[in-house]
């Protein structure tokens, strides 16, 4: 039997997208045996709304800028063309659609976000329709009990848990730091700093 396409996922507003994405994509890709990892920048996201952000245009451009020296990564806009918020379950069933069934998603994001998975849109359809991957840091640990209980035996068989390596950066002290006229080197790719300062971003 032909084997699943094991692929990743990370989302996120991309504001912009720094090493720190990077780094945990690469970790988890590399601890799963993932064949890709995706990017797909998000358009309206429902836990940021009323923040300006970036034209998702220059956040797309952003993010296939930061992952085109990778072979693994990809970069998709399948949120970008989707009105109102930007709904995981929805992005799912979107990529389900173009990928079809031999194509197996894991969800990459923060334990803090995983612990919180109650609150999420369709929780229950989309853990049964996906993979989730905890990336743990030092000081959040994963919620393992708790989610159990909450969703029984399909939170045992789809999250997962890969500690990564730390790394303190953050989009809110790059804009910051854009700001201030601060030096943002080694905190995103050369091309992704080039971009900012070509196109005045973040000013």
């Amino acid at each position: 039997m032909e084997s699943k396409h094991r692929i990743g996922i990370l989302g996120g507003t991309f504001d912009p997208i720094h090493l720190g994405h990077l780094l945990t994509a690469e970790a988890v890709r590399d601890a799963l045996g993932l064949d890709e990892i995706l990017f797909i920048p998000a358009a309206i996201p429902p836990h940021k709304r009323g923040r300006e952000i970036a034209p998702s245009e220059h956040r797309l451009r952003m993010t296939v800028l930061a992952t085109a020296a990778n072979p693994y990564f990809r970069v998709s806009d399948i949120e970008l063309h989707r009105e109102g918020p930007s709904y995981t379950v929805d992005t799912i069933d979107a990529l389900q659609e173009q990928r079809g069934n031999m194509a197996e998603f894991y969800f990459i994001t923060g334990a803090d976000a995983i612990n919180e998975l109650a609150t999420w849109h369709d929780v229950h359809s989309l853990l049964q329709k996906c993979h989730f991957v905890a990336a743990t840091r030092q000081g959040t640990a994963l919620a393992r009990e708790s989610l159990h209980r909450e969703f029984g035996a399909i939170a045992r068989e789809h999250i997962h848990e890969v500690p990564t390596p730390e790394m303190e950066i953050s989009s809110t002290e790059i804009r910051r730091r854009i700001r201030q006229g601060a030096s943002i080197r080694y905190m995103v790719p050369d091309a992704v700093a080039e971009y900012i300062y070509k196109e005045g971003l973040y000013r």
